[in-house]
């Protein structure tokens, strides 16, 4: 191989080397900074770009894509000296390339710091339960203290996230404890509801039954007043009538009266529970005979009703009244 191949391959080489140091391609979500004898001058963006040979270079490859952190776990000490392990994510953005690169060292590690930091700040100043209770309080203000810190840097923090709280074994059965005692109260509050409105329920029922039972008695109460009174009207139409019969000197109608009040004696000493012995009256044949006058009073009504033109005789002269089939009237006596 003479001189002359070897040269050109050095040229060759160098002018590969010369175009790939002035040519730079940045992908997206990429930003790349510029220096020029050592100091930045401007940021490339996604796409090509064109250096100055020998005498510009690129000083940083910043990622401009949303970023997560983890935060490592640490020990914090509540407000009511308690102690729990806590440890979270943050989520943040390089908005500056520029700031990023050349006002902090290490940018992930400073975050982290500066995270743990104010977690300890803000968690201590709090007691367990709210600890426990307020991780988004914890959230908020850990995103408002995290991202005023880190604006000087070109970074945006977007979200900070609790991830774990683990506090001590013996809060841990504590807290179960109290857990399992709340829900037995409730329990025991949410039976006495149930039996409060079950006895309510059986109360109203009662209300109800009694309300029915009493517009029951008073209906009944009611037919039984307008039977009586209706008997009463009954009756007193045929005292009345008996009375015009008796006033008319009607014999049939004396006879009536007085047989129904003796038949209704004799069934009352019939009917009383005290009496063994019945002892029937003699007069039974008379009071037959009655009961036969009293047949023929009713078919002589009847037969009035039936032809009142024939009351009278035809030879003008009144018909002699009939004279019932059984003679007198028994004695009242």
């Amino acid at each position: 191989m003479d001189v002359t191949t070897i040269f050109a391959g050095v040229v060759l080489l160098l002018a590969i080397a010369l175009l790939f140091s002035v040519i730079k391609i940045v992908p997206q979500g990429r930003e790349f900074t510029i220096e020029r004898f050592g100091k930045y001058t401007k940021t490339l963006t996604p796409g090509i770009g064109f250096l100055t040979p020998f005498i510009e270079r690129v000083g940083r490859r910043m990622n401009m894509m949303e970023q997560v952190l983890d935060v490592p776990t640490q020990e914090v000490i509540t407000k009511d000296n308690a102690m729990v392990k806590v440890d979270g994510i943050v989520f943040i953005q390089v908005m500056d390339a520029a700031k990023a690169a050349y006002r902090v060292d290490d940018l992930p590690y400073a975050i982290a710091q500066l995270c743990m930091t104010n977690l300890r700040t803000v968690v201590g100043s709090m007691e367990l339960d709210e600890v426990l209770s307020q991780r988004d309080s914890i959230n908020t203000r850990l995103l408002h203290v995290i991202d005023a810190a880190t604006e000087p840097w070109g970074v945006k923090v977007n979200r900070i996230e609790i991830k774990d709280l683990t506090p001590p074994t013996d809060i841990t059965n504590a807290m179960a404890r109290q857990m399992k005692a709340e829900r037995e109260r409730r329990a025991v509050i949410t039976e006495a509801d149930g039996e409060k409105q079950a006895a309510i329920a059986r109360a109203e029922g009662a209300k109800q039954s009694a309300i029915l039972e009493a517009e029951g008695r008073k209906e009944a109460a009611f037919r039984d007043a307008e039977a009586r009174e209706r008997e009463a009207e009954a009756e007193a139409r045929a005292t009345a009538m008996v009375s015009e019969a008796i006033a008319r000197g009607d014999v049939n109608a004396i006879n009536y009266f007085v047989a129904q009040k003796y038949v209704e004696a004799f069934a009352e000493l019939a009917r009383s529970p005290q009496q063994r012995t019945v002892i029937v009256p003699a007069e039974m044949g008379a009071l037959v005979g009655t009961i036969a006058g009293l047949g023929e009073m009713v078919g002589l009504a009847k037969d009035q009703q039936r032809e009142p033109a024939r009351a009278l005789s035809p030879s003008g002269a009144p018909r002699p009244p009939r004279r019932p089939a059984g003679g007198a009237v028994p004695p009242t006596a």
